[in-house]
């Protein structure tokens, strides 16, 4: 079984780094009843008890408080703030952290890209590729680096994508995927715009996938369950602190466990069996018709399966029509008033694939693919469902409603640029390597995506003469 190796970078990063293994380990321990060291656990988790591994394991997942954790987690963890870092490795959690594989220092970013990018990514350079090839050198069929972080901050955004450079030019043949959580219209950091524009082209050029998320969708979602779950139980999926970084629940824990749960249900088929296993570089295959356009759309169905909920399972079909919702895509934007140019559902759970089938012929008419790839229909289909649901379902699509997100992010842009004369430029200016030209390049090239996506989308059967296409698997 292949192997994935995660890379948290900042305080967002760190924080839905920290949920995803609560979640991926309770997971393990529900489908892993005798404890023991398996292929699944070892796609995320490696083994470092001398005993073998039929007992490697049960300490960990068993239910045990040990003092020894057998398992570690393939996992880097970032920031160049200590605190978050530091709870994480004292958490309940800690244990599974190899200290050997943190990366910190004292003063933080300042959220500026430029000092993430300019300053730590240089300073840190060695020590972050000793620390990314000692994880390798633990694997023995590496296939994915997962970069989680955020856009709106200087070392989630900044040496976030700087790590991303460095993992392109050190292991070009290993997958790529990113998944970056984009700032709020209301961000209160002011350079939010400055940061996301400026990591976007490095998004562009170096990831193999990217799944934006947007920190207002969350917000969104989590009031939705809100509203259907009343007050929400102390031991709920969401607001169960075990684990965690807070010791009182809030709003931005349920939006941590959204991502996380995205992350969860994307590498399901990695780590369990499914008559319709997808792997990840079927995604890379199937979803991106075009290098530059790489950017999925993903939604999840039920959203009330992200909490403890008193409320009866929504029939299966009724999951395939909420999924494709405006109200469940992780981003704001409505993906039926846009043009797929692929679309990927992963189920997991007790379905068949004659319902998959019927849902998809169902979905046909109400959805818009571009005309050269009217099928463009990749499933999967994974036999183990989420802890405490019958099934769940994620949907990524390549779809031209992106450029909803992206077109948010260069207006908010501009409006900054312009207000008084350029505000806050001097602060990323005066760092060594950045010019008013960085930025003038990234804007370009956030330009050019948003034009490339518009194209399609105006044409829907004639391609854009400047975009290079790929062939698409089927």
């Amino acid at each position: 079984m292949s192997q994935s190796i995660v890379i948290q970078v900042g305080q967002c990063g760190n924080q839905i780094g920290c949920r995803f293994w609560d979640l991926v380990l309770r997971e393990h321990a529900a489908f892993n009843k005798k404890g023991t060291y398996d292929e699944a656990l070892s796609s995320f988790f490696r083994n470092v008890d001398a005993r073998g591994d039929e007992h490697c394991a049960e300490d960990v997942i068993g239910g045990r408080n040990s003092k020894i954790c057998y398992l570690k987690a393939r996992a880097v963890l970032v920031d160049m703030e200590e605190g978050v870092v530091n709870h994480l490795v004292q958490s309940p959690l800690g244990e599974i952290f190899d200290q050997k594989c943190t990366i910190t220092d004292m003063s933080g970013s300042g959220n500026n890209w430029a000092v993430g990018h300019e300053v730590y990514g240089p300073r840190h350079r060695e020590e972050i590729l000793q620390k990314v090839r000692a994880s390798v050198e633990l694997c023995n069929s590496l296939q994915c680096f997962f970069l989680i972080h955020s856009m709106g901050g200087g070392t989630g955004a900044g040496l976030g994508t700087y790590i991303l450079g460095l993992l392109e030019e050190n292991f070009p043949l290993i997958y790529r995927f990113v998944i970056a959580v984009y700032p709020s219209a209301d961000d209160d950091v002011v350079t939010s715009p400055y940061n996301s524009v400026l990591a976007m082209r490095e998004l562009t050029e170096h990831a193999h996938c990217v799944i934006p998320v947007e920190n207002q969708a969350l917000v969104d979602i989590v009031n939705k369950v809100g509203r259907a779950a009343g007050t929400g139980s102390r031991q709920s999926v969401v607001t169960e602190s075990q684990g965690c970084l807070l010791t009182n629940p809030k709003a931005f824990d349920t939006m941590n466990n959204i991502v996380a749960n995205l992350l969860l249900n994307l590498t399901s088929s990695a780590r369990f069996e499914g008559s319709l296993n997808v792997d990840l570089s079927e995604i890379t295959m199937n979803m991106v018709p075009f290098p530059r356009l790489h950017y999925l759309v993903s939604s999840m169905a039920p959203l009330y399966a992200l909490a403890d909920v008193n409320m009866p399972p929504r029939r299966l079909d009724q999951m395939f029509l909420d999924a494709f919702s405006k109200e469940n895509q992780l981003i704001q934007a409505d993906p039926k008033h846009g043009l797929y140019l692929a679309c990927a559902l992963m189920v997991r759970g007790n379905v068949q694939v004659s319902d998959i089938r019927r849902n998809i012929e169902r979905l046909k008419s109400s959805l818009h693919f571009i005309t050269w790839n009217q099928e463009g229909w990749k499933t999967g289909l994974c036999s183990v469902a989420p802890v405490g649901q019958p099934h769940m379902l994620l949907t990524l699509a390549n779809n031209t409603c992106v450029t909803h997100t992206f077109s948010g992010i260069r207006e908010h842009f501009n409006r900054l640029y312009k207000r008084k004369v350029m505000a806050h430029l001097h602060h990323y200016t005066e760092v060594t390597g950045m010019d008013l030209g960085c930025f003038s390049e990234a804007l370009s090239s956030l330009t050019s995506v948003i034009d490339e996506y518009g194209h399609l989308e105006g044409t829907g059967s004639h391609l854009a003469r400047s975009v290079p296409r790929m062939r698409i698997a089927v």
